[in-house]
């Protein structure tokens, strides 16, 4: 069958009952809408990556710095039991009878009761501050976005 080119067929009836369109102008402002939108998409998607980039960054920093604090923590507690375990076993083979050697011990167990409490106060705090400081970036990001999209 062969179409005519006011686009009726054989039997001079339109086919499909499409409309007579010049294409290429349709065809040409449609591409140049999808061009722009996805201009526009790519300009927000570089934004919010920058966005998130920076709030990364700034997460990491003061998560590592806060880590740091508390692995050095770490190192001076250490350091702290094993002096006070070296001072405690001196004093135990200076001791005399079996009467000093419980009176030591019962010392030496009520000492490290106590600097384990604190230490574990101190510890509580630093990861306390290391989540605060880590989870605050975030925050304010999300805030921002939020805003944002409101």
């Amino acid at each position: 069958m062969k179409v005519a080119p006011n686009g009726a067929n054989g039997f001079a009836t339109p086919l499909f009952g499409f409309p007579k369109i010049e294409l290429p102008a349709v065809i040409g402002e449609l591409a140049e809408q999808s061009v722009a939108r996805a201009k526009q998409g790519c300009e927000r998607i570089k934004i919010a990556s920058e966005e998130m980039a920076d709030t990364f960054r700034e997460t990491y920093s003061s998560h590592a710095r806060s880590a740091t604090d508390y692995g050095l923590k770490l190192l001076e507690i250490s350091n702290a039991n094993t002096s006070a375990t070296m001072d405690f076993f001196a004093d135990l083979l200076g001791s005399k009878s079996a009467t000093d050697v419980v009176t030591l011990t019962a010392a030496q167990s009520r000492k490290v009761f106590d600097a384990a409490s604190a230490q574990n106060r101190e510890l509580w705090k630093l990861a306390e501050k290391l989540t605060m400081e880590t989870s605050e970036p975030i925050k304010k990001h999300f805030a921002k976005a939020v805003e944002k999209a409101g």
